[in-house]
């Protein structure tokens, strides 16, 4: 008789550990490089107790989203939408304003785009924290510094 091999999935019990800390500096680095991997983290996929229907994700401090980059002519191309619900109400924001005026929207939107479009997306998004300049007040939570491959 053959052994019958079982997948394992985790249980709420086995996930009960405590959330790490990352931080990550956007000086430099290409938006959807950075986004995809800052999902990957929210999301947990780097854990060996993944599963797509559980939170398991870490929280990660996005710096410097000022400084980000866009490749090719998406400076100039690049529009971010919006409707404020009345008749010709559209607000459409090019990203070269976007990024003088709000960098951390930039990029969790990018971040955000990446996550499931649930409940649980918007609760992995709940542990994204973006700031625009170099400083941040999560210095207690003691964040290790997770490498973005550019």
């Amino acid at each position: 008789m053959e052994a019958v091999l079982k997948t394992y999935s985790a249980k709420k019990a086995d996930l009960d550990q405590p959330r790490a800390w990352f931080i990550v500096d956007a000086k430099g680095k290409t938006l959807g490089r950075l986004a995809s991997q800052v999902a990957h983290v929210l999301k947990g996929k780097h854990k060996p107790t993944y599963g797509t229907h559980y939170d398991i994700g870490d929280f990660v401090i996005v710096i410097n989203a000022e400084q980000v980059r866009l490749t090719g002519n998406k400076m100039n191309q690049k529009t971010y939408f919006r409707h404020s619900g009345y008749p010709g109400g559209e607000k459409i924001t090019p990203v070269r304003l976007m990024l003088q005026r709000h960098p951390e929207r930039v990029v969790t939107s990018a971040v955000k785009g990446m996550l499931p479009k649930n409940s649980l997306g918007r609760q992995m998004l709940r542990k994204l924290k973006v700031y625009a300049g170099g400083d941040h007040p999560h210095v207690a939570q003691q964040p290790q510094p997770l490498e973005i491959k550019n």
